[in-house]
């Protein structure tokens, strides 16, 4: 079974940077992407952005051109690289394992890492 253990969230001010982490373990054979999501409080978690395992991005508009994920196969790990933040980011970030099927069509799975959170101040 495979298990999703975030890092790297916290506190900094509007037009920081931040670098999450996501380490996974486990199996993973059911799955050729990862994602990461983001809720705030009252809102429903939305999706920011997915890779798939040739390293094809998808990003929300609302993070286009500020956020970036890339892959380290070698540690098992997928990072998200967050600049120029804004307040409107703040939320507790969880990273995710789908299924890619072509184009931006990202199938998330019941696999959750516990979340980290990420809070920007004006």
């Amino acid at each position: 079974q495979a298990q999703l253990v975030e890092s790297g969230g916290g506190l900094v001010q509007a037009g920081g940077s931040l670098r999450l982490s996501c380490e996974v373990s486990g199996s993973t054979v059911s799955f050729n992407a990862m994602g990461w999501y983001r809720q705030a409080p009252g809102n429903r978690r939305e999706r920011v952005a997915f890779i798939n395992l040739g390293g094809l991005t998808n990003y929300a508009d609302s993070v286009k051109g500020r956020f970036t994920m890339f892959r380290d196969s070698a540690k098992n790990t997928a990072h998200l690289q967050m600049n120029s933040l804004k307040t409107e980011d703040t939320a507790v970030y969880y990273c995710n394992l789908g299924r890619w099927s072509g184009g931006a069509k990202y199938q998330s799975y019941d696999v959750w890492g516990q979340g980290t959170q990420v809070t920007v101040s004006s």
